[in-house]
């Protein structure tokens, strides 16, 4: 019980239910001075327990135990798609991974290499033939003109583009190649890409001592099949090199030998001479550009929100002159373990695209084993 002298001003959202009991009060009054007028008024103590006030609506929707607002927080139709994305530097066999996955998923590839993005020089810059794709399409490969200036943001904006595509079709885009700053550019700071997909990473990695030897041998049957003639084709005298399909290695390296190669003046053994010079220069310069981009890999795992996976082929390039050999253990160390990696992401979260696995399909390139991975 309180006096009704002590009661607090009411709080602004019990208003309604007090201004209530302040009528009764006031009403009661009112009865005792007909009463008594002219009398003391008598002390009164009102009692608040008996007031009801309102209480709180029940919930406009209930659930039975064990089911919640997830799916309609979170509806399917808000899941980020899956991609996956296979790096490695030059000559590490990216091309094969991509395509050996694409074959045994619903899956199609996207170049994401800065040289292969060009139209033209298909030796120099050894992108896939149709026969090494196997059937797998491949989006973004030679759509751009020779000289032109195609920078990261056109590669996102056409990556993008290309992934919509692949996906509205039912199957999963892997995203391939050796050019990391694209990767980065459309993984880490591209917005579009990061609000529709969730990546898979996978790293085709070669010990450096390996790599150098297999790049020089692949440097030689360029060579052996026509990368001279090739480049012969677009040189140019006054061409910038720091711009379009020039910049790929085995275009300027060649220059000084174009300036003199019909200079009558000059002998066939001087010749000779700046083509073999031209030549190391192409395979010390494939090097290095495979050791820059292992030092890129490794400094992008730091930026990425997504795990990636590293696959040592080491064991089968040292078997690549064995066709069989090489088979065993790229399947045994790369495809197999990539496979399983891929299942799993695809599996994520009740999102299941996956097809019946045909467990021994049959390996591209296997009369060759070292062109599968010239890529």
């Amino acid at each position: 019980m309180i006096d009704a002298n002590d009661v607090e001003p009411p709080k602004k959202k019990e208003v309604l239910p007090l201004l209530e009991v302040m009528a009764c009060v006031v009403a009661s009054l009112r009865r005792c001075c007909r009463h008594s007028r002219g009398a003391p008024l008598p002390s009164m103590r009102i009692s608040f327990s008996a007031v009801k006030l309102p209480q709180p609506p029940p919930p406009l929707l209930t659930f039975p135990a064990g089911i919640t607002m997830d799916p309609f927080i979170n509806p399917p139709w808000w899941r980020k798609e899956k991609v996956i994305v296979v790096m490695g530097s030059t000559g590490t066999g990216k091309s094969k991974l991509s395509i050996d996955i694409a074959r045994r998923f619903p899956a199609e590839v996207v170049n994401s290499d800065k040289i292969q993005i060009f139209r033209g020089l298909e030796i120099v810059t050894n992108k896939v033939t149709e026969d090494e794709c196997c059937g797998v399409p491949h989006h973004l490969m030679g759509i751009a003109d020779s000289d032109e200036d195609f920078t990261s943001d056109d590669f996102c904006r056409h990556a993008n583009d290309a992934l919509s595509s692949i996906v509205k079709r039912g199957r999963v885009p892997i995203i391939a190649g050796g050019s990391n700053s694209y990767i980065k550019a459309l993984a880490n700071d591209d917005y579009e890409f990061r609000s529709k997909y969730e990546c898979c990473f996978l790293w085709a990695d070669v010990s450096s001592k390996v790599l150098n030897s297999f790049l020089s041998e692949r440097v030689d049957r360029m060579v052996e099949i026509g990368l001279v003639d090739e480049v012969r084709g677009i040189f140019n005298p006054t061409a910038d090199y720091s711009r379009g399909i020039r910049q790929a290695i085995g275009v300027p390296e060649m220059d000084d030998f174009f300036r003199i190669e019909w200079d009558p003046k000059v002998s066939c053994e001087v010749k000779v001479k700046i083509l073999r010079k031209a030549i190391e220069k192409i395979k010390t310069n494939t090097c290095k550009l495979a050791k820059r981009q292992h030092m890129n890999i490794i400094r992008l795992q730091t930026q990425l929100e997504w795990t990636v996976h590293r696959l040592d082929a080491t064991e089968a390039f040292q078997k690549r002159g064995n066709p069989d050999g090489f088979q065993e253990a790229w399947k045994r160390l790369v495809t197999e373990p990539s496979i399983e990696i891929v299942r799993d992401f695809l599996r994520d979260d009740g999102h299941v695209l996956i097809p019946p696995i045909n467990t021994n399909p049959r390996m591209p390139f296997a009369t060759n084993a070292v062109a599968t991975v010239t890529r």
